[in-house]
């Protein structure tokens, strides 16, 4: 079943620092926050939510057909997508760009610190739906904000179901966009915290938000 799944495409680079960050941050000093984290233990993965179904999804056998924007510096994850048999036919280079990154520090009691750079995602809207063929199943997950807009549009108009991810995307959008995505979309997937965070947004039950999703069927 061939799968169009739009969202990001990103490099992870994660650190670990083997201290807690209570014990460097003084309660009293957050205003004029200056500190620095020895990471000795530190390692680069290919990431980002589009690369991550995509990966998933090939692994258990599925047509997972990636769209995406990415960067001058997209090179070695552009080869092991290709490594992995992934089809890389919708994925975009923004010349001047960098492919997304994120930078991500976590002490001893799991607590993180991430910067995320969007870089080439903020182009996402630039792919077209429209330009990917037949398909059988759309996915949006958190990408540029005008990208997912413009993708759960176009699978709808193209009336091809699509599961909705918001997932840390959830922030950018407010209670009426969201039910907009909800209303067009056939599946809708969240945790317990996005679950809570989508609740709040549109003032209604996850109950209530499951049934305006459309049935499959």
């Amino acid at each position: 079943m061939s799968v169009l799944i739009c969202g990001s495409l990103a490099f992870d680079t994660i650190m670990v620092f083997p201290d807690r960050f209570r014990e460097h941050i003084l309660p009293d000093k957050l205003h004029m926050l200056n500190v620095a984290f020895l990471v000795p233990e530190m390692r680069r993965e290919y990431g980002g939510t589009a690369g991550n179904i995509a990966y998933n999804l090939h692994g258990l056998g599925g047509d997972a057909r990636i769209m995406a924007t990415v960067g001058d510096d997209f090179g070695p994850y552009r080869e092991r997508l290709q490594t992995l048999g992934l089809r890389t036919d919708h994925v975009r280079h923004v010349p001047g760009s960098y492919t997304a990154q994120a930078f991500i520090t976590t002490d001893l009691d799991d607590n993180q610190i991430t910067a995320f750079h969007p870089g080439a995602m903020n182009f996402s809207h630039d792919n077209s739906v429209f330009d990917a063929g037949d398909l059988k199943l759309g996915v949006i997950a958190p990408d540029g904000r005008d990208g997912m807009f413009r993708h759960a549009r176009e699978f709808a108009e193209r009336g091809i179901p699509f599961l909705f991810d918001p997932g840390q995307g959830l922030p950018m959008f407010n209670g009426d966009e969201l039910m907009q995505f909800i209303r067009d979309a056939h599946y809708l997937a969240v945790n317990d915290y996005e679950a809570q965070l989508l609740q709040q947004k549109t003032g209604q039950s996850i109950d209530s938000l499951a049934r305006e999703v459309r049935p499959w069927w």
